[in-house]
């Protein structure tokens, strides 16, 4: 099953967490520590109300963000996070949560150049990532194994899609930080 459909036939707990994971991943663009969205994941363990976390967690990320488009993207996720993570809420976040990170990862990814993404929707299907640039291509499996896996298995999913997160985190930090040495090199 592609990434759009898993997304409409997701259920609210898989909606927000696939949207909270998309958001988990690109936070090295915002500067925020890796533990600051951990109480939002809490919550949707449990089935806590999240609203207060997440006026705590925008609180904690600031304002706008400098850095370019990718950091504007990441920044309009954590924005338009719902505080009622009610599934005709959460939806629309998660989708357009995915289609920013696969954004922000494009926009990234060196091997991307200047080509358009593929498809109209900016999303193709996870199981063809043949031509896609290698972050691009890994955050697409990223989207769709946490999804899979909250479809899975429920909440017991949540742990391994935090992991899941918390990888594609690291690589982007990588990649966050190879960029900003090779701009204050550039400027030498």
């Amino acid at each position: 099953m592609g990434l759009v459909e898993l997304i409409a036939q997701a259920d609210e707990r898989a909606l927000a967490a696939g949207g909270l994971a998309c958001l988990d991943r690109c936070l090295p663009l915002l500067g925020g520590d890796d533990e600051v969205l951990r109480p939002l994941w809490a919550s949707l363990a449990d089935g806590s109300d999240w609203a207060g976390d997440l006026a705590r967690v925008r609180a904690a990320l600031g304002g706008r963000p400098a850095g370019g488009e990718a950091a504007l993207l990441v920044h309009r996720m954590l924005e338009s996070a719902p505080a009622e993570r009610a599934a005709g809420a959460v939806r629309p976040w998660a989708d357009a949560c995915s289609a920013a990170s696969l954004r922000v990862h494009r926009l990234l990814d060196p091997a991307a150049g200047d080509e358009p993404a593929p498809g109209g929707s900016g999303r193709p299907d996870a199981a063809d990532t043949a031509g896609l640039p290698p972050l691009v291509a890994a955050e697409l499996r990223r989207q769709t194994t946490v999804l899979e896996l909250l479809a899975g298995h429920g909440a017991q999913g949540l742990r391994r899609a935090l992991e899941v997160s918390a990888e594609g985190r690291r690589v982007l930090r990588a990649v966050v930080s190879r960029r900003a040495r090779g701009t204050a090199g550039a400027g030498l």
